[in-house]
């Protein structure tokens, strides 16, 4: 028996969240309360987020039953409630599984569900871009950059501000290890963590994910594996994630931190002076970082009444006049450009992120879609490999371009 597309699909999306369904596969018309699923199960009922979808739901006339849950398990229950035909009416999903949903049929295209993109920034959006087709709307993005540690810098005779691309952080790095002190910890876990941490630096060197095995790749791999080599990030970094490598930074030993928007709160409860860079790419300027974040999206329903209805809660989710509160309550850059002005307004220290959001990539975009897990996958394994020494950087990207050419 031909397997159903959504249980195909189901592994591809998990692998592309850190971070499909044919027509029979609809949710029916909703008797009962509207429903929400969105992947913050840190926010309860009184927090600005689940006021702001309250509100939305009431401006659309209709009581909404939200449904918080793990990004994973999220990804999980709507594949199988599509399945089952009793998929949410609006769904709050990370971004690289808009393709897969898209696919699969689970969700409805903006065309036909009314929502207005028409203020999104264009490289945010392509994320829900599948062949042409645009899937739901980005509510904010959050991406990497580098925090660093003001006197370590300081101790060691650096400038951040000197700090413009490859050659001038490996300068910086050498007089902070020469200082006795640490120099840069990041994430290169065996996971899409780890992929997403490598992205910055891969697509910074100007490398392409359809040819893992470029020059340019083995280029940015080999950046990663001479920092282990010459002592300048610790061999932890293989097990690491985002969150154990905040906590190596937060000791206050290292220079550097690669990490998100995320760790603002806990950058200003660390106890030492800190300020943050754009990832530099080799050859200077900021390097595009891939994009986090979530789409709103209306998946389909068996009843266009209730699609409208949906479009419009959904809609009123991503409008400027509403998404400020909620990119402030998620801790995100907004998609939105005159937004992002208003959160750099408020807060000057935003600057940099908005600045790397506006080059970020999403990590399905360049027409991958579905293709991405089978991608990121051998590529994290590379950078596991070369970082352990179990293969040349070359050898290493050579293996798993071979791998994900030959994925089905």
């Amino acid at each position: 028996m031909q397997r159903h597309p959504i249980i195909r699909l189901l592994s591809a999306a998990v692998a592309a969240t850190t971070l499909a369904a044919c027509s029979s596969g609809t949710a029916p018309a909703a008797a009962g309360p509207f429903t929400v699923w969105d992947p913050y199960p840190q926010f309860d009922a009184s927090s600005a987020w689940a006021k702001v979808v309250d509100k939305c739901g009431a401006d659309a006339g209709v009581k909404i039953a939200r449904q918080a849950f793990d990004t994973t398990d999220l990804t999980n229950k709507v594949l199988l409630a599509a399945q089952q035909g009793t998929a949410p009416n609006v769904l709050v999903v990370d971004n690289p599984v808009v393709s897969t949903l898209a696919e699969g049929g689970v969700l409805k295209s903006n065309a036909d569900s009314g929502l207005d993109t028409a203020q999104v920034a264009p490289n945010l959006l392509a994320a829900g871009d599948v062949k042409g087709q645009a899937y739901g709307v980005p509510i904010g993005a959050n991406t990497l950059a580098l925090y660093y540690n003001k006197d370590v810098l300081t101790a060691a005779g650096v400038d951040p501000a000197s700090v413009r691309d490859w050659a001038s952080l490996d300068a910086a790095l050498a007089k902070v290890h020469a200082a006795g002190k640490k120099g840069i910890t990041f994430s290169a876990i065996g996971t899409e963590e780890g992929s997403f941490q490598f992205l910055p630096w891969f697509w910074g060197a100007g490398a392409n994910l359809t040819d893992l095995a470029s020059p340019a790749a083995t280029a940015a791999l080999a950046q990663w594996k001479s920092w282990l080599d010459k002592g300048y990030a610790p061999n932890s970094v293989v097990g690491n994630t985002q969150t154990t490598s905040w906590q190596e930074f937060a000791t206050g030993d290292y220079a550097f931190a690669e990490n998100g928007t995320w760790q603002l709160q806990n950058a200003k409860k660390a106890g030492f002076g800190y300020g943050v860079l754009a990832i530099p790419a080799r050859a200077g300027g900021a390097a595009p970082a891939p994009t986090g974040g979530e789409f709103v999206t209306v998946p389909a329903q068996s009843s266009p009444d209730t699609e409208k209805t949906a479009g419009k809660i959904a809609s009123c989710l991503t409008s400027p006049a509403n998404v400020l509160d909620s990119d402030t309550a998620l801790t995100y850059v907004s998609a939105v450009p005159s937004v992002q002005d208003k959160q750099v307004a408020a807060q000057p220290e935003l600057k940099v992120w908005v600045d790397a959001v506006k080059v970020a990539k999403g990590r399905t975009g360049d027409n991958l879609g579905t293709r991405y897990p089978r991608i990121s996958e051998p590529l994290w394994g590379a950078v596991q490999a070369a970082l352990t020494g179990a293969k040349a950087p070359d050898a290493a990207l050579a293996a798993a371009q071979a791998t994900a050419a030959s994925a089905k």
